[in-house]
């Protein structure tokens, strides 16, 4: 019982304790808010990178693509097990291209991906349809425009070039009128939001965040130019804009666009023929064996077969590096802390020899004088980590407050909304990180005090008196 006083009486009194603990509590705190942080943009990034390129994706070797997607999924769902596994299946055609449209009577040009796909299908599939920004496109997806889109298409037509009538005798009959060419219906086109949008940073929203600017309203035609086949042949062709994808990924919004795939596969002379086939599973978990037996199916066709994970290993390995290396950095701030308790136990002994001193003549052993200062360590790690835990999770639940009000003061934008699109800084808090960072803080705390305990037992109590 003595042991637990001595401890809870140090550390009211020597405030110089205060410190490590308020060291401590910095470290977890940090590392908390960072793994919050860093989860919350590696799970954001996990769930769109599957969303977009859903379960298992097979794939051509070049963009000219392979034949007969419908009979290689017929082929798939005969498989008994395929039949059991697979849930939906799209076929996708994509290809880079050039974007073309005026803004503000200024022609501007940019480099896009284009992506044929089938709407019905690629919403089954997932990670499209809940990414529009027209709720009524979620329900019922395609590359229809509404009244509003069609109205501003119409207004934008055209006029019709003027036809002069050569001169001659008045007498003669009129020669036969051409007949007109029929008119070709313009195909409806889903832009990426960050294509038709940019950031006006110096007009804020009620909430501080920054407005986002059209330069592409539903209606507005535009110009995709591609290559044919596989003469690589230029080809054009004008949509007309109906709506906008928002995964909230700049490398998505920025360059993706959706076109109908039947169209585009007219297009570039590729009736038949498409670049990949999304498919999703019942379960991922059985990813591994479903591929497997996909390679076996398709082990005389040019196609890679491979899950979203391994597709995007290099980004989500280098994420998990990064993470990795951060956590290991920030963990030194804990480090820090132990060498200021290894520090003030020292001089606690130093101090504290004549009452060392007293306590072993009193009748206190070795072990009792070693747990006293083990326990004091153990407390400091304890008090400091519990406090740092709050201190954590109180930042990452309000970290976006807190980042709108260090915006408003500095003047500066703490969190750059125009590389990622997002609207909030993502969380994600993880009770197994927590727990680690806590039981790694209150165990160099307690490594940190071994040191000095081990010099308090050691300490003889007739000598100890003596020199005092």
């Amino acid at each position: 019982m003595y042991k637990l006083v001595l401890c809870w009486r140090y550390l009211k009194t020597r405030y110089l304790a205060l410190v490590c603990v308020v060291s401590v509590m910095l470290g977890v705190a940090t590392l908390i808010v960072v793994n919050s942080v860093m989860g919350g943009f590696s799970a954001k990034l996990r769930d769109r990178l599957h969303g977009l390129l859903s379960d298992i994706v097979l794939e051509a070797y070049d963009f000219d693509g392979f034949a007969d997607p419908e009979g290689k999924m017929r082929r798939i769902m005969d498989d008994p097990l395929l039949a059991r596994e697979v849930v939906a299946m799209s076929p996708t055609l994509e290809i880079f291209a050039m974007l073309q449209f005026q803004f503000r009577d200024t022609p501007v040009t940019k480099p896009v991906r284009l992506v044929g796909i089938d709407p019905p299908t690629r919403s089954a599939v997932g990670g499209f349809s809940e990414y529009l920004t027209d709720p009524a496109r979620r329900d019922k997806p395609g590359f229809w425009m509404d009244e509003a889109a069609r109205d501003r298409f119409e207004r934008q037509k055209r006029p019709e070039p003027l036809v002069f009538t050569p001169l001659g005798n008045p007498d003669e009959p009129p020669p036969p009128e051409a007949p007109k060419p029929t008119p070709k219906t313009t195909q409806g086109a889903i832009l990426g939001y960050a294509i038709a949008h940019f950031r006006d940073r110096q007009a804020k929203a009620e909430d501080g965040a920054t407005r986002d600017r059209r330069t592409l309203q539903p209606g507005d035609e535009v110009v995709l130019t591609t290559v044919s086949g596989a003469k690589l042949a230029p080809v054009y062709d004008r949509f007309a804009v109906v709506d906008y994808f928002r995964s909230e990924m700049s490398e998505y919004d920025s360059q993706f666009i959706f076109v109908p795939l039947e169209h585009l596969q007219k297009l570039r002379s590729m009736e038949g023929r498409v670049t990949s086939i999304q498919v999703r599973l019942r379960d991922y978990d059985r990813a591994p064996a479903v591929v497997a037996r996909l390679k076996e199916i398709f082990v005389r066709d040019s196609l890679d077969v491979q899950t979203w994970e391994e597709k995007q290993g290099a980004v989500l390995a280098a994420i998990r590096v990064e993470k990795g290396i951060l956590n290991i950095l920030l963990f030194l701030i804990i480090a820090v802390a132990g060498f200021g308790i290894l520090a003030i136990f020292s001089m606690i002994v130093v101090e504290k020899t004549r009452d060392i001193g007293i306590l072993k003549s009193l009748g206190a052993s070795n072990w009792g004088v070693l747990q006293i200062f083990i326990a004091y360590g153990l407390l400091l790690g304890l008090v400091g980590a519990a406090l740092g835990t709050l201190m954590g999770l109180a930042i990452t639940v309000n970290i976006n407050e807190i980042e709108h009000f260090l915006a408003r003061a500095t003047g500066q934008d703490i969190f750059p909304r125009d590389v990622y699109y997002f609207d909030r800084i993502p969380t994600e808090i993880q009770p197994l990180a927590i727990g680690l960072v806590n039981l790694g803080s209150v165990g160099i705390a307690v490594l940190f005090s071994i040191l000095p305990a081990l010099r308090a037992a050691m300490l003889h109590p007739v000598r100890a008196l003596r020199f005092e």
